[in-house]
């Protein structure tokens, strides 16, 4: 394994200025989820530059190809990344920047695409040297509701057959171009969407008497709210519920008849989970009703809890050590936000860790989201370079 692993290193390295061209193509033609076109019919050309021709289009826009090893063998594995970019005007100035107005690859999905691609290439170059399968997944929609993890697992992505394991990466601007992170066990946070419509009887601000202010009863929903997981949830069970968003379109002298409400409530629980939407639902209901209003409530199921397999998890670390050395793999913290990865986790053991993708004088360290966000783009030879070692020691 040995010998493979520096052959593998090489081929990062040679296949890295490639690499950099194709993710600024695609950094430069971001587009939305389910909505992933062009980035389709790009992966697809790159695929059959490299060799392979036998992919499947599947959840509309995604593409997935198996690369086979030598000889036949049940030992199957997949490797996964996200292609689609979010609703966000780029501020970079890079030469390379977005020409989607209000469209950017501000989470890294097209650095996660591009080290796919260049895996895929180095697996496909040393398919000689290891014995196995391995399922290349470009997945659409990762950042919208319902997830397009979710929407290629019911189309079978993973039958037929089933991996032993998956693996996902993901950029971090936290952590320096060449270094990595893992960790077992619970690391990201289910996530749901909490909207509210809070229903009053709207006039004159100066006759409060005469209505039924929906903008005082969104207020008393909103400060009880936070009481559910203050005083709700196990205090060693980690639990947000934020409300990002009020519109009550009243004006100075004005009560509206509604209020609008929407945000996000998380936690790493799934019993605890189900548990806090019949709170949240009965105290919105029950304080508008106590004020003389009434409550609308609809939480929509986000991604679920992700879950590292403590098998699968230490082994690839232990592969990232041999690969990268101890100084170049951390260990990570729990994280309040969340993945669609977690839908693959919970059918088969699943790792996803991080790519660090800041630059040593620390520039390139704006976080994911941020109409700023770049990457030191000597992590692609890290982030290729690794996914192609990880599944390769897998099958191992």
């Amino acid at each position: 394994m040995s010998n493979l692993r520096e052959i593998i290193k090489q081929l990062a390295a040679q296949h890295l200025p490639e690499a950099i061209q194709t993710r600024r193509k695609i950094h430069a033609n971001p587009e939305l989820s389910f909505k992933e076109r062009a980035t389709k019919d790009l992966i697809c050309a790159e695929l059959t530059n490299i060799g392979l021709t036998e992919f499947r289009i599947m959840g509309g826009t995604g593409v997935v190809v198996d690369i086979k090893g030598k000889n036949e063998s049940s030992r199957f594995f997949a490797l996964r990344a996200d292609i689609d970019a979010l609703p966000i005007q780029e501020a970079t100035e890079a030469e390379y920047s977005s020409m989607n107005p209000g469209v950017m690859h501000a989470c890294g999905h097209d650095v996660h695409t591009t080290c796919l691609l260049g895996a895929a290439k180095i697996l496909f170059e040393t398919r000689e040297k290891w014995q196995g399968t391995i399922r290349c997944i470009f997945q659409p929609g990762e950042e919208l509701l319902p997830g397009g993890a979710s929407i290629l697992i019911k189309e079978g992505v993973l039958d037929a057959p089933q991996p032993l394991s998956i693996i996902g990466q993901h950029v971090f601007p936290e952590l320096q171009a060449g270094k990595v992170g893992f960790r077992s066990g619970e690391y990201m946070a289910s996530a749901d969407e909490i909207y509210l419509t809070v229903k009053g009887k709207g006039g004159h601000g100066a006759m409060p008497h005469k209505n039924i202010d929906p903008i005082l009863i969104a207020s008393h929903i909103i400060i009880a709210l936070q009481q559910i997981s203050s005083r709700n949830a196990n205090p060693e069970t980690p639990t947000v519920l934020s409300i990002g968003k009020i519109e009550g379109l009243g004006a100075t002298n004005v009560i509206p008849s509604t209020v609008e409400l929407e945000g996000t409530f998380r936690t790493f629980d799934e019993t605890w989970r189900k548990q806090a939407h019949q709170l949240i639902q009965s105290t919105a209901e029950g304080i508008a009703q106590s004020m003389g209003g009434s409550c609308d409530v609809d939480i929509r199921m986000g991604y679920p809890v992700l879950k590292n397999d403590e098998i699968l998890t230490p082994k690839s670390k232990a592969l990232a050590l041999a690969y990268l050395g101890q100084e170049n793999v951390i260990d990570l913290e729990r994280r309040m936000t969340a993945e669609d990865f977690a839908y693959y986790t919970h059918h088969v053991p699943g790792t996803f860790y991080r790519l660090g993708t800041a630059s040593s004088d620390g520039s390139n360290s704006y976080p994911v989201h941020h109409p700023q966000f770049n990457i030191d783009e000597r992590a692609i030879e890290t982030g290729m370079g690794l996914m192609a070692w990880l599944a390769i020691g897998q099958l191992d």
